[in-house]
């Protein structure tokens, strides 16, 4: 248990401490702008961020991405980060509950429902497990532990060549992922975790039954540079650092994946940190917009700190709205006042 738990707790450290964005790389929402509406024909009070996702009635668009879990200070974090996405509203992530399925002791640092009980809440695992002894009970096990409404496998291929644990046996897992899609009574998707989701890719996990999408492009936190630091063998070091500028940016992903499965439900998150970026996002063609990295300092300061930036990022998306004149999500999505810039 030590291992795991410093290993998530090192994480934790690193993306606050370190320089583990992307370089070089973009998240792709820059080359959009909306069209202002200077006449929007609605009330700035009428605007409303209610939606639904898979059949869920949320308060906000807005989701707290995966993140962490398997140690003492990432449970208090995923308490936090439960507690106010329950008071205002916010779908949540939890990080892989690989440890928890393997370790029952740490299986309280992923119980957010206990603290969100009534907002949509995903569990965590990576796909890759599917093929190292993992299969429908140890995924359905994840979603009793998280007290979930649906799990998503991530994508974490690059991670796991440079990480000192790794697991890099990724052939094959269509078909496993397939299999958990069939077995389980929730819906399944899949996520990345900051190289994003092509539309080829999406189209063929939609085929398999994936029920929901989380293109998690390129943009904002890369796992290689997180990695980079982590390890102490020089070579890998310094073979990392060449692909800190890898991956899809994020709007790309959200373009192409909605282009390609239309009918799946798609998460846009990777590099997110503003109200304005989820508002390209949605239009883009998401249904719900994830931040990640851009919480954790907040969650871990304090409850106050986190609930101002969950405000502010909902008062840029409501403004967002109000300037274009779109008064719900659904107008949100299907506005023609997204356009590229100029170049």
């Amino acid at each position: 248990m030590g291992d795991t738990s410093g290993r998530k707790s090192e994480h934790i450290r690193l993306c606050l401490e370190e320089q583990v964005g992307g370089e070089g790389i973009t998240t792709g929402f820059e080359k959009y702008r909306f069209r202002h509406n200077a006449l929007p024909e609605l009330n700035f009070d009428e605007v409303s961020l209610k939606t639904v996702f898979l059949g869920a009635a949320v308060h906000t668009p807005l989701l707290i991405s995966s993140m962490t879990g398997g140690s003492k200070l990432a449970g208090e974090i995923n308490d936090r980060l439960a507690e106010a996405a329950e008071r205002r509203g916010w779908a949540m992530g939890v990080g892989s509950v690989r440890a928890a399925v393997e370790r029952g002791e740490l299986a309280p640092t992923f119980a957010v429902r206990r603290k969100a009980p009534s907002i949509p809440i995903i569990a965590n695992l990576g796909a890759v497990q599917l093929g190292y002894g993992f299969g429908a009970a140890e995924c359905q096990r994840a979603v009793d532990i998280a007290g979930a409404d649906m799990l998503v496998l991530h994508l974490n291929s690059l991670q796991e060549v440079f990480q000192p644990e790794g697991n890099t046996g990724f052939g094959g897992l269509l078909a496993r992922i397939e299999e958990v899609c069939r077995a389980l009574p929730v819906p399944v998707g899949v996520k990345e975790v900051g190289w994003g989701i092509d539309g080829g890719t999406a189209r063929r996990l939609r085929e398999a039954g994936v029920a929901f999408i989380d293109v998690a492009g390129a943009g904002g936190t890369s796992w290689s540079q997180v990695e980079k630091f982590r390890s102490a063998d020089p070579v890998r070091r310094a073979a990392a650092e060449a692909f800190a500028d890898w991956g899809i940016p994020t709007a790309e992903c959200i373009r192409e994946v909605r282009a390609a499965a239309p009918d799946a439900a798609l998460i846009g998150s990777g590099g997110l940190n503003t109200g304005v970026d989820a508002a390209k996002a949605l239009a883009l063609g998401a249904d719900l917009a994830g931040f990640g990295r851009a919480l954790l300092e907040p969650a871990v300061h304090s409850e106050e700190r986190l609930d101002a930036l969950l405000e502010r990022v909902e008062l840029e998306l409501r403004t967002a709205m109000f300037g274009i004149g779109a008064g719900t999500v659904s107008a949100l999505r299907n506005t023609p006042r997204l356009v590229r810039r100029e170049v």
